[in-house]
């Protein structure tokens, strides 16, 4: 995966989450505050760092996102429990 400037990213073992200042070669430059506030700088090998958005190239290729699934709730009229019509009712008589 290539990190840039500005990424979030995160130990693949866990820890505190870093934000990328540049890449070089096989290393990432991260930034951190530590526990007193202090600025950490330090150099990471990229394959020990993952992001933590995601990569948006991942959400493309297999065309599985999530807004696409409510935008096709929303074109049907239809939500998760199918029943739009009887809420629309209950709504009108409760306003009675």
């Amino acid at each position: 995966m290539a990190f840039e400037p500005g990424d979030v990213v995160v130990l693949k073992s866990g820890g505190q989450s870093m934000t990328v200042a540049s890449v070089s070669d096989d290393e990432v430059h991260c930034l951190w505050l530590g526990e007193d506030g202090e600025l950490i700088r330090e150099t990471i090998p990229s394959v020990a760092l993952e992001s933590l958005r995601g990569d948006p190239e991942d959400d493309e290729e297999d065309g599985d996102d999530e807004d696409d699934e409510d935008d096709e709730d929303d074109e049907d009229g239809d939500d998760e429990d199918g029943d739009d019509e009887d809420d629309e009712e209950a709504q009108e008589k409760s306003k009675k």
